[in-house]
């Protein structure tokens, strides 16, 4: 079933914003072997000339996965996630993620395309501060595999 072709362009806006928590970043650094000590320890983080301990790179996914979800579960859209992967991630970073950061994120659908039997569903995704202070422009790429 090919993807429904009007979401390409649509924005959704931001819902609940998240609030990145000091435990978040810390249990999320532990998770993926990060182990900078601006990610645990606050002195460390202020050491480096930051207000709260810094978020690894990929926390950003924390909020945006929960963003996309409304844009990846609408009916109409047509989105068998059953049988999606994910295909690509790509983070831009305008400044890094602190503990106590509250951050909103819209989700645009930048693209819908066939490859082969497979539909390639392209993301993008803008965090920000509430004061519209841009902090991470995420890209993801979710590939719909094909029945064929």
């Amino acid at each position: 079933m090919a993807l429904d072709q009007s979401f390409v362009g649509r924005s959704f806006p931001a819902g609940e914003p998240y609030v990145v928590g000091i435990e978040k970043i810390r249990e999320f650094a532990t998770a993926i072997g990060d182990d900078n000590p601006i990610s645990h320890d606050t002195a460390a983080a202020r050491a480096a000339g930051h207000d709260d301990l810094v978020a690894s790179p990929t926390f950003a996914i924390a909020a945006v996965a929960r963003a996309q979800d409304v844009v990846v579960f609408d009916p109409a859209l047509g989105l068998d996630f059953s049988r999606v992967v994910h295909g690509d991630q790509r983070f831009v970073h305008h400044r890094p993620i602190l503990a106590g950061d509250v951050l909103t994120c819209v989700v645009t659908v930048d693209a819908i395309r066939a490859l082969g039997s497979n539909d390639v569903l392209t993301l993008r995704a803008e965090l920000s501060l509430p004061d519209g202070t841009p902090v991470t422009t995420a890209v993801s790429s979710l590939v719909a595999r094909g029945t064929a």
